[in-house]
């Protein structure tokens, strides 16, 4: 009896377990969507699970004239991308010296890396807040930048040291024969090989760092200087808003990311399949 003849009687549960998975997952962002199209009084009358009678966009106007949502969108979209550039740089750069180059005193720097994932953001408010007074980039995008490159480094650095350690020797060796350096043999050898990470690195940072709301909220005070998530939180706050445009705000704030991890999903697919395939 073939494999898949042995499977078959399990095919059908497994596929109901995905499609419950999936309209959990997806069944939110669909009645977002619906009610961001979705006239006050058509809410009021018909409920938030019906489908709009007409196509309603002054709730999406109405928000996005509100909060200047443009500015807010560059914001966010400069942070993330700065971020997650630096970000991967470091990690490289890092991940070389602890993975391939064997440093001294290697494993305690990925136990520092790994104690820095662990560290909850509270805990690092009161020192940056400081740290960033005295140096005069409180209120500025660049202290941001700053904190988030470093946070997601310490991730990247300690996910690329374990690949790295495994990294072919004959490909290392032959390079030196070749007369490599040790930065040739990086940006030569080292980098395009493990392009595919970087790639997943790169999504995963842009995602996080876009989504970040606590210490932007510390941070980012002026309203010019706001991202995208603190924006969203503060006009609710501050000001009342009907449901419609509450869904308009939700759905005009998540697409974007959406959007770029639609665009990277075959980056993020080619990384995990080449970290699985030897």
């Amino acid at each position: 009896m073939s494999t898949i003849e042995k499977r078959g009687p399990f095919k059908y549960p497994v596929l109901l377990v995905l499609i419950v998975a999936l309209v959990l997952t997806v069944g939110p962002i669909l009645v977002i969507v619906v009610n961001a199209v979705k006239s006050p009084a058509d809410y009021a009358t018909n409920g938030p699970l019906s489908l709009p009678g007409t196509l309603y966009v002054d709730g999406i106007i109405d928000f996005w004239e509100r909060v200047d949502f443009t500015r807010k969108l560059w914001n966010s979209f400069f942070v993330s991308i700065v971020v997650s550039v630096l970000a991967v740089v470091l990690s490289v750069l890092n991940a070389y010296a602890l993975g391939i180059g064997r440093m001294r005193g290697r494993i305690w720097f990925l136990i520092f890396f790994l104690m820095a994932n662990l560290l909850p953001q509270e805990v690092l408010v009161y020192p940056l807040y400081y740290l960033s007074k005295e140096v005069h980039l409180y209120d500025s995008l660049w202290a941001v930048i700053i904190i988030f490159t470093v946070v997601q480094s310490a991730f990247g650095t300690y996910l690329l040291s374990s690949v790295y350690a495994e990294f072919p020797r004959e490909l290392l060796d032959a390079s030196e024969v070749d007369g490599a350096g040790r930065w040739r043999t990086l940006w030569s050898v080292v980098v395009p090989i493990s392009r595919p990470t970087m790639g997943v690195l790169f999504t995963f940072f842009f995602i996080w760092t876009w989504n970040e709301f606590f210490l932007p909220l510390i941070f980012l005070i002026s309203n010019e200087n706001q991202t995208v998530p603190v924006a969203l939180a503060v006009l609710q706050g501050d000001r009342q808003m009907d449901v419609t445009t509450t869904s308009a705000s939700a759905l005009i704030g998540v697409l974007p990311a959406i959007l770029f991890f639609v665009i990277f999903q075959r980056t993020l697919t080619r990384g995990i399949t080449a970290g699985a395939i030897k």
